[in-house]
């Protein structure tokens, strides 16, 4: 299925057209804010009718859940890449999973506050498709602090669900800090990845 756009010569397949308006909507969202992004400005952005728009997304809510799933996906692409690269040792390998965490949020500050912040989630408007994806990479996590246990590099004293939940916690922590600005300088970022991960390898 194509869809021709009314504007300009450019015709899109049914997927394509859907990719590109998403790629558009989060460049836009990384370079002014979600605020800054509106269905009227995305179809000006990738050059389409806004009726050819609205045949993927319905209003702002359900672009901005497709954007949020898009980055979940990216997200849980990198993280698996990271934490199960086999030529590392087990400890190597979450070395890369917590540097690669917060390079990642601190490289897609907007993309990463609309994942997790206030916009969805806090007002209850996350759809069930960004919720299948979103699930799944917390139990991502817990799955990777379940074999890092085994492994036993990380403690295995205490339940697999409780350290994912403090251990997301405090990495979510850390790129909210690097994000709001409060640690601004970027040479210390590795430094405070490396503790973190030093903090985590104390087996208990």
């Amino acid at each position: 299925m194509q869809q021709t756009t009314g504007r300009g010569n450019q015709t899109y397949h049914h997927g394509d057209l859907r990719a590109a308006l998403l790629e558009a909507a989060a460049q836009r969202i990384e370079s002014q804010g979600v605020d800054a992004l509106s269905l009227r400005k995305l179809a000006d952005d990738v050059g389409v009718s806004r009726s050819a728009l609205y045949h993927h997304f319905r209003d702002k809510n359900a672009l901005l859940n497709a954007v949020a799933a898009r980055g979940f996906e990216q997200w849980i692409a990198i993280s698996k890449a990271r934490a199960n690269s086999p030529d590392m040792t087990p400890e190597e390998r979450l070395g890369q999973f917590v540097h690669g965490y917060i390079h990642w949020s601190a490289s897609n500050p907007q993309l990463y506050d609309l994942m997790f912040g206030r916009p969805i989630w806090k007002t209850g408007q996350a759809d069930d498709q960004l919720k299948e994806i979103a699930y799944p990479a917390f139990q991502f996590m817990l799955n990777k602090i379940t074999q890092w246990q085994q492994e036993g590099i990380i403690a295995q004293s205490m339940p697999a669900l409780r350290q994912t939940q403090v251990i997301w916690a405090t990495l979510h922590g850390l790129a909210r800090l690097i994000i709001d600005g409060v640690y601004a300088d970027s040479e210390h970022i590795d430094d405070m990845c490396d503790c973190t991960v030093a903090m985590l390898l104390k087996r208990g």
